[in-house]
């Protein structure tokens, strides 16, 4: 039987499925952008939908005072367990939904990776989620994020299924996609199997769910929120983005009145 939370059931498996992202590098042009765009550099920085904190402890370790947000109970003790880990201090943990959350003060600047704006599926999700950060932004904060594309949604997972293999950490993911065009939705079916100390494995099912946004839509949800679209890239080197690119990266500015 799925899970109430989807997340929970990603959380133990969650980074050595996602081991080939480079945190470090995607980290390096976070802080290029807030150079090039930033009137200030940012301090008070909020990782949002924040997962097992990735991002939070690379900003961390550089030292922005970072905030991370998340839904997932189990993904944010994964994130605590990580941030000790690492030796880090000062690092605010919120147990909250990316359309709900609610700050002590306001923030500098916001980052939300690895596509966790498409998992904002109902209606009037995309809206609150971009109004309450406009809300917690100090003036001319940062917005940065990233997208899976229009392409990715038909071309890569369409009605296609994949099976992610992590032999060491003893763990499958299966799932199967089914994307429906007219809605914009992709659901995934997903089946994961953990290996227990006597070799058998334990099968649970859940599904996810994304939408996908065209650049025209996440456009304008920008800027009926306040905010300054500063643009649309593809990779890492600010390349203007284009509609064959599996995932944008996109920066915006909060404009409020002081």
């Amino acid at each position: 039987m799925p899970y109430e939370n989807p997340y929970d059931v990603m959380a133990p498996i969650y980074d050595r499925m996602n081991a080939e992202i480079d945190y470090v590098r995607w980290a390096d042009f976070v802080e290029a952008q807030f150079a090039r765009f930033a009137k200030e550099k940012p301090q008070l920085v909020l990782d949002l939908a924040a997962g097992t904190g990735s991002m939070t402890i690379e900003l961390a370790r550089r030292g922005y005072d970072m905030t991370a947000v998340d839904r997932s109970e189990d993904m944010l003790s994964a994130a605590a367990d990580r941030i000790a880990d690492a030796g880090l201090t000062g690092v605010l943990l919120l147990l909250q939904d990316m359309t709900e959350f609610e700050l002590y003060g306001t923030v500098d600047a916001v980052v939300c990776c690895l596509d966790s704006v498409n998992h904002l599926t109902r209606r009037g999700d995309l809206a609150r989620c971009f109004s309450l950060v406009h809300n917690y932004l100090n003036p001319d904060g940062l917005f940065l994020f990233d997208v899976n594309t229009p392409h990715k949604f038909e071309n890569v997972y369409g009605e296609n299924d994949f099976i992610l293999d992590d032999e060491e950490g003893g763990a499958v993911c299966c799932w199967r996609n089914l994307y429906d065009k007219e809605t914009g939705i992709c659901d995934f079916d997903l089946t994961v199997f953990t290996e227990r100390a006597d070799g058998t494995y334990t099968r649970t099912d859940t599904v996810q769910r994304e939408r996908c946004f065209s650049e025209d839509q996440l456009r304008r949800a920008l800027t009926k929120a306040g905010f300054e679209v500063l643009g649309f890239f593809a990779d890492y080197d600010f390349t203007p983005a284009e509609e064959t690119d599996d995932r944008w990266y996109i920066a915006a500015r909060c404009k409020k009145e002081i």
